[in-house]
């Protein structure tokens, strides 16, 4: 696999794993437990700001190919 196709399969990835948590979230308020839905809430967070440091850092990579490009 070359670099583009993993950078590209990667970004899919977090995209589905951010809508996967964004649906979760009105799920929560079923389980009727404000210590439970707090401690998945704080999970969920961290869960988001992985997946950004993921994208960010493919996003970067990218760049820098493109630079030694021109």
């Amino acid at each position: 696999m070359d670099r583009p196709t993993a950078s590209q399969q990667l970004r899919e990835h977090c995209n589905t794993v951010a809508v996967a948590v964004m649906k979760m979230h009105p799920l929560l308020n079923a389980l009727g437990d404000d210590a439970t839905k707090g401690e998945i809430v704080k999970a969920l967070y961290e869960v988001t700001k992985n997946i950004e440091v993921v994208k960010k850092q493919v996003m970067r990579l990218e760049k820098r190919d493109d630079s030694t490009l021109t």
